[in-house]
């Protein structure tokens, strides 16, 4: 059987880069506030003094999420940066898209549109600077709203937002069933329309 410890530990790693608060924390595990914070000083206290894990404990408020130790910031760094990692994944594109489209956008609706967790996918494009956090829902819990970054118009030779195709309000965003796939056939097909801008001013300058 699973310790409260273990349990808190589990539902921190699951919560990702928005965390978890200590009242959701004492509901899941149904323990008092409390028992909880006793759990969450023994958990950071571990990760503090054990040189082989790479986790530390973050705090804001009454909001709790793990985290890499700040020592390993350039191993993780060079991981994404690596030529491994240029290529995004299809969920990692879908998620952009859809941040992309409906921002600013929090977790849960991202989740929502995929129809699947997303809270890994979403803190990879955090690292990669494509996407931001935007500030915080005030409603319960908090939630991070997310937004994409220069950065992202630069990897995908976008000029501006605008260059994104325009969406039918009625036929994918307020339409039951909508999903990631609406997000991404407009979104590659922004891409697919900037990479032939692209080779149509390397054929004139080619010509020139």
């Amino acid at each position: 059987m699973l310790s409260n410890k273990a349990k808190i530990e589990s539902l921190l790693f699951v919560s990702g880069s928005e965390g978890i608060t200590l009242g959701q924390l004492a509901q899941l595990t149904n323990m008092m506030k409390p028992a909880v914070k006793e759990q969450l000083a023994a958990l950071e206290a571990k990760y503090a003094a054990d040189p082989d894990t790479s986790l530390c404990l973050l705090t804001a408020g009454e909001t709790y999420r793990l985290a890499t130790k700040k020592s390993l910031a350039t191993v993780v760094k060079e991981y994404f940066e690596s030529p491994a990692m240029t290529t995004l994944s299809k969920a990692a594109l879908e998620t952009l898209a859809i941040i992309a489209y409906k921002q600013p956008v929090t977790r849960v609706e991202i989740e929502e549109i995929r129809g699947v967790q997303s809270a890994g996918v979403i803190q990879k494009l955090l690292l990669y600077d494509l996407i931001t956090e935007q500030g915080r829902l005030n409603i319960p819990g908090r939630p991070f709203k997310y937004g994409t970054t220069d950065h992202f118009l630069d990897f995908f030779g976008l000029i501006s937002l605008s260059d994104l195709p325009a969406v039918d309000e009625e036929q994918v965003l307020q339409t039951e069933g909508n999903n990631s796939t609406d997000f991404m056939k407009l979104f590659n097909s922004s891409l697919e329309q900037t990479e032939g801008e692209k080779n149509g001013r390397k054929t004139t300058e080619s010509n020139g």
